[in-house]
């Protein structure tokens, strides 16, 4: 729910996530009309979208909210090799910031952590488990190629 300043910018992320990953599309799209003060009209009551075959729901809110985007609840992308990574992290974190190991605030403020798929497979293997994570302690971003010299 886009609330306080973030109030109006729902469609915008929504246009924007839609854009950056393959496999995505709008779906239902609703706004409010006129007289539904606080609310803007035009601005989205009710927005659906896919990324990737997994479906989210945007709201615009101007009511009285004591809540925003935190880091409470974020949005994790998985990426097949480090083109990939870069790629997701550089356009996600355009316009928000980048942070470490892979985490981000996007231009909304919604928090995203972008990771490579292989990572998983190098933490579940014992003997390598700890090398790993010591590794991407230190990356601000995930590289592929560290991680799997470890």
């Amino acid at each position: 729910m886009f609330t306080q300043d973030r109030c109006g910018r729902a469609e915008e992320a929504l246009r924007f996530y839609t854009s950056l990953f393959k496999d995505s599309s709008v779906g239902t799209i609703s706004r409010y009309g006129a007289g539904q003060e606080p609310d803007r009209e035009g601005t989205l009551n009710y927005g659906k979208f896919s990324l990737g075959g997994q479906w989210f729901t945007v709201m615009d809110s101007a009511q009285p909210h004591q809540f925003s985007f935190t880091e409470g609840v974020s949005l994790f992308h998985t990426c097949e090799n480090q083109k990939e990574i870069d790629y997701f992290l550089n356009r996600l974190s355009e316009g928000g910031s980048e942070g470490q190991r892979g985490w981000l605030k996007d231009r909304f403020g919604v928090s995203w952590q972008v990771v490579p798929r292989m990572l998983e497979e190098l933490m579940a293997d014992p003997a390598r488990s700890k090398r790993v994570v010591e590794a991407f302690l230190k990356m601000k971003k995930f590289d592929i190629e560290g991680l799997l010299r470890t």
